[in-house]
């Protein structure tokens, strides 16, 4: 009954370690290959919402130019349209003059005796019907027609360019006001860029860490795949010597009692005992191990055998993510011992040892620095001091 029930103990040990080797880290790989590839895509929209924003930039660029060059044929129009203004004033001025002039001529000759003048100039109505009505009267100089006519033909010139360059100001401000709604347009674009690629470095820099992370576990859970085949490898061996010694002899004794040492209540669990790490409260020497030590550490290379202190019976061969493998012994008046970082272990639960039986081989398993044997004695139910019995 012993032997059937340390053999299935041991198949459904290994079996869940077996699971777990097989699930955890492809897991952790398919989240690492899709991060990487997030990781790229987001570099590549980064790039391509940089290369946009140059592009927008060079636009820019390009829109403002073009309203310096509008600014400057603005200008340019505005004092051309002034000086043909200034120009139509001049024209106006002079043809007011001539008109002025050629009346005192009329004056002057109705005040030495020519009473035609007058009464055509009484009844003009206007600088064209004085004109039409004078060419019927010799008395009026050729020179002053011509020159009224050459003033007024040249007064409808100059509005007429007054007129042409003020259509072509008002082209000029529409065009200005175009290029002023681009430039915004584009400085708009440039800002919805800016927090677009504000935002892809935030997506990037999350996912980095995101990436990180999921690398750190990936290597814990490998960690925890070797450990976890290393104690399937343990496993295995142990049901194999508990199947062996149950065959030999269907009882504790067979073990033998191949060691035993010390003068105290307890035998040392190794052949030559190297204390490495002594009892009570110390730095902690590696992340995620305790700065309590409840026990003393003993050196030696992974393998090296550990024994029974004490006849007894084991209460548990198993495994933790930071005890590795290990083995708990009752030996009765509540006292048990313990045996931790085990690279092998030979017992199964429920089993008889002896003392000094070969019970386990030191190892590195859990939270370790290196290989060695971590050992506790409790006394009902509290860790103490192991040298108080050995």
């Amino acid at each position: 009954m012993l032997k059937k029930k340390a053999r299935h103990m041991a198949v459904a040990f290994m079996a869940g370690i077996m699971i777990f080797s097989l699930t955890a880290v492809p897991v952790q790989a398919d989240s690492i290959s899709e991060a990487e590839q997030r990781g790229k895509e987001l570099q590549q929209q980064k790039e391509a919402a940089e290369n946009e924003k140059n592009s927008l930039a060079g636009q820019l660029n390009q829109v403002i130019s073009d309203m310096q060059e509008a600014e400057e044929k603005l200008t340019k129009k505005q004092d051309e349209i002034k000086k043909a203004q200034d120009e139509l004033v001049q024209a106006q001025i002079q043809e007011n003059d001539q008109y002025e002039a050629m009346k005192l001529r009329i004056k002057y000759m109705y005040e030495n005796g020519n009473t035609s003048l007058l009464e055509i100039l009484l009844s003009a109505r206007s600088m064209g019907d004085l004109l039409n009505k004078a060419e019927y009267v010799q008395t009026i100089s050729e020179y002053d027609r011509n020159m009224l006519e050459k003033y007024e033909q040249l007064t409808k010139e100059i509005e007429k360019k007054e007129q042409v360059l003020k259509k072509e100001e008002e082209e000029l401000k529409t065009l200005q006001n175009d290029l002023i709604a681009k430039r915004d347009s584009v400085n708009q674009l440039l800002a919805e860029k800016e927090v677009q690629i504000s935002s892809l470095e935030q997506q990037i820099g999350e996912n980095a860490a995101k990436l990180q992370q999921l690398i750190k576990e990936a290597e814990e859970a490998k960690r925890r795949q070797a450990e976890a085949e290393a104690a399937r490898k343990a496993a295995a061996e142990a049901a194999r010597r508990a199947a062996q010694a149950a065959s030999s002899s269907g009882s504790s004794s067979s073990a033998g009692s191949s060691y035993v040492s010390g003068n105290g209540t307890l035998a040392y669990p190794v052949a030559s005992p190297r204390i490495t790490s002594g009892y009570g409260y110390r730095t902690a020497p590696t992340a995620g191990a305790t700065s309590r030590h409840d026990g003393i550490d003993f050196g030696g290379a992974t393998g090296t055998p550990i024994y029974a202190s004490e006849a007894g019976t084991v209460v548990t061969a198993s495994y933790n993510s930071a005890r590795g493998n290990y083995v708990v012994v009752n030996h009765g008046n509540g006292i048990q011992t313990w045996y931790q970082h085990c690279s092998a272990v030979y017992v199964s639960a429920g089993q008889k040892v002896s003392r000094g039986q070969n019970i386990a081989a030191i190892g590195a398993t859990g939270i370790v620095t290196g290989p060695h044997l971590h050992y506790e004695v409790h006394v009902n139910g509290t860790p103490v001091n192991p040298l108080s019995y050995l």
